[in-house]
């Protein structure tokens, strides 16, 4: 009895190594070449058979990325017999040239897409073509073509999320969870619209409009001109910088629109108020380095620190660092993220700005009026975000349950009043006129840079353009940033504020903002 139960122990393993054996065979073997052309065409940007990738939303639910079924042929040449016919026969449904199916039938094996329509794929499915396998997959659609784009980024080759949202959260979709972003549709439409319209205007190089929730960090728009569409980023890889979000992904010098943080850091220590005044010296010379104020203007008599800001004059700015010792002045610098990553859910870079942490006099000087300093858009609306909403840093944010992280306190209350009240001043009396909306008191900065010489020293000839405001000024539930790569203009005030102001214009309508005060009759 023993002995036949061991017979038949030994027969049922045998039968089970024997089945196992003719699976590898048969998966090996007799379609080897097919599963081979299988996983060839499962790792291009075109289609997975994985499991389906989370979906991706704006804010009050409309779709800004999904999957889509898509069908493709999986050919092995050596199973077919009759290669002409066959040839012919998927001409004529897929609209391919015979040659060039025949020409692909010199490999072992390849692929054919199909596309989106099952009823070509059912066809070709019922004729039992020898060699020729149908299967079905998934690929990664964009129903809103290129909005966004540089936010949301695309699924790439090997089922990768490349650039953006795609890449950020790319394990978080891969297990199938879906995104609901801070975007605001509306928003977002309008702020692409107003950069595709004021590029015929402006023929600026590229441009941006960055809008957010100061008080919270969430962006509501992120626009970028040119965009393109991920569906079919193939077409845009000779130009890889596209894929770049410039707002996290590129640096440069803000200009003027830094001056209000030097400002912040003045009134903060106590050294000066909306009132100090100094009397512009025409130029300044450090070290064998002369600055001075744009067009090489010179201001006279007494001049006050809100009117520095309104006529953005840089011998003013210079004044209110000089204020700050040099270490002190570094140190909020630090405090206020200038050397560090923003901590936005993107793909994100920042520049340790070394010049500035050797703390000489004319880099001091320079970073006051925002030359000779270098961060990214995001870092600038971050700081900003902390003089609109009280003085605490807040983290900028696309996910929309982003999680919480305790907000230090950068400034205090008593800075961030003063300082609003003299941005409201540029809008009301300075060079920032062409942002102001009536009913609406709104604070702002115009900032116009140099860009640096590419590979050498000094700066060229070309600028960026910005102008960074909030409203409504006295509580802000809206911070706008607008950024242009050099347009056809000599400063922002004929570039960037008409764009905020237009921006601006289509929030206070579509999300019904109350006027700060009634308009005289």
């Amino acid at each position: 009895m023993k002995n036949l139960r061991e017979k038949i122990l030994f027969f049922i393993i045998f039968l089970c190594f024997f089945v196992i054996l003719a699976q590898l065979f048969y998966l090996q073997i007799l379609r080897g070449d097919y599963f081979k052309a299988l996983s060839f065409g499962l790792t291009t940007p075109l289609f997975q058979k994985e499991s389906q990738r989370g979906e991706i939303f704006f804010r009050n639910g409309e779709l800004a990325a999904t999957n889509k079924p898509f069908y493709f042929l999986v050919i092995l040449p050596s199973k077919i017999q009759e290669k002409e016919k066959t040839a012919k026969i998927l001409t004529e449904i897929l609209g391919i040239a015979k040659n060039q199916i025949l020409e692909k039938m010199q490999n072992k094996s390849f692929i054919l897409e199909i596309g989106e329509d099952k009823e070509k794929a059912q066809k070709i499915k019922n004729l039992n073509l020898k060699g020729v396998f149908v299967e079905e997959g998934l690929k990664r659609y964009y129903p809103q073509g290129s909005l966004a784009s540089q936010v949301l980024g695309f699924l790439g080759g090997e089922g990768r999320g490349q650039y953006g949202i795609e890449e950020y959260y790319d394990e978080k979709l891969k297990k199938g969870e879906n995104l609901i972003l801070t975007l605001d549709y509306q928003i977002q439409f309008e702020a692409e619209k107003i950069l595709k319209e004021a590029k015929e205007k402006l023929d600026f190089e590229k441009g941006e409009i960055l809008v957010l929730n100061p008080e919270n960090g969430e962006i509501l728009a992120m626009a970028v001109y040119p965009n393109f569409d991920p569906n079919n980023y193939k077409d845009y890889v000779k130009n890889l910088e596209i894929f770049k979000n410039p707002f996290t992904q590129e640096l440069y010098e803000p200009g003027s629109a830094f001056k209000p943080i030097t400002m912040a850091i003045a009134l903060e220590e106590k050294k000066i108020t909306p009132e100090t005044t100094y009397e512009d010296p025409g130029e300044i010379r450090i070290n064998g380095w002369v600055i001075r104020n744009y067009d090489n203007r010179k201001y006279p008599g007494k001049i006050t620190m809100t009117e520095v800001l309104e006529k953005s004059i840089n011998t003013g700015a210079v004044f209110a660092q000089r204020q700050v010792e040099g270490f002190v002045f570094l140190d909020y610098l630090k405090k206020l993220g200038i050397f560090e990553k923003t901590g936005i859910d993107l793909p994100e870079i920042f520049s340790e700005n070394k010049e500035i942490k050797q703390g000489r006099e004319i880099n001091f000087a320079t970073a006051s009026f925002g030359q000779g300093i270098a961060l990214t858009p995001i870092q600038l609306a971050k700081i900003y975000c902390a003089i609109a909403n009280g003085g605490k840093m807040v983290i900028p944010h696309l996910r929309k349950d982003f999680p919480q992280i305790e907000e230090k306190k950068v400034l205090s209350k008593e800075t961030t009043t003063k300082l609003t009240q003299m941005l409201i001043s540029v809008v009301e009396n300075g060079f920032a006129k062409r942002a102001k909306i009536e009913g609406y008191f709104i604070a702002g900065k115009t900032g116009t840079a140099l860009q640096p010489k590419i590979g050498q020293k000094g700066y060229s000839e070309k600028t960026w353009q910005s102008f960074v405001g909030f409203f409504p000024a006295q509580n802000p539930k809206y911070l706008i940033l607008i950024k242009l790569d050099n347009p056809k203009t000599k400063t922002a005030e004929y570039s960037a504020v008409p764009l905020f102001k237009k921006m601006a214009e289509f929030i206070i309508k579509v999300k019904k903002i109350s006027p700060d005060y009634e308009l005289s009759q």
